[in-house]
């Protein structure tokens, strides 16, 4: 699919609710979280991506039928991807990386929106910024802040500092990509940081 297609397609789906309240058609949107769900608890970006839909006309149960998944990994994960794919979404839409990763491996004919995803080129998501390629498109939360930057306001904060350490979850695809290729480089910028 092409990106200005999949752009034009899905910006119809999300921004235009008229032509599908003329047709009496609900549309479909799949939401994938790695979570348990209780209170359906939505984080920033989230909240404001729906936020964001109800302004533009779009209401769950008027127009639009949400269908939330969330799944503690790894047990629930393939089920609730299982469920959505089945329910035939016009959209998914993917909150962080891991739930990304897991719903670009299971479609790739369903538009993706991802939300709140770190350096989506370098987690292998997508080919770059401007032409992400594929059925994926999102927001990504690197906003140019790296670790090699937060250690550097660090070290003016607390300039007697002889050690720093981080604590990551290398399970997490964001974390590992943040240890494969930021640490180290920062390690060699600045001889004091200890891995």
């Amino acid at each position: 699919m092409k990106r200005r297609e999949f752009i034009t397609a899905t910006a119809a789906l999300l921004v235009s609710p008229r032509r599908s309240w003329a047709q009496g058609r609900r549309h479909r949107l799949g939401f994938l979280a790695i979570g348990d769900g209780s209170g359906r608890a939505l984080n920033q970006a989230e909240l404001a991506l729906f936020d964001g839909l109800r302004k533009h006309g779009w209401i769950d149960g008027r127009n639009l039928i949400v269908e939330y998944r969330f799944s503690q990994p790894p047990d629930r994960l393939p089920a609730s991807i299982a469920d959505l794919i089945a329910l035939s979404p016009d959209v998914l839409v993917a909150a962080a990386p891991r739930a990304t990763t897991a719903l670009k491996s299971a479609t790739a004919t369903i538009p993706i929106v991802f939300v709140a995803v770190f350096d989506p080129v370098g987690l292998g998501l997508v080919q770059s910024l401007s032409h992400p390629g594929g059925n994926l498109t999102g927001l990504a939360t690197s906003a140019g802040v790296t670790i090699g930057k937060q250690i550097e306001i660090l070290r003016e904060l607390v300039p007697g500092a002889s050690r720093i350490a981080l604590l990551v979850n290398p399970g997490n695809p964001m974390h590992r990509l943040v240890l494969v290729e930021e640490v180290p480089h920062a390690a060699r910028n600045w001889a004091w940081l200890c891995l």
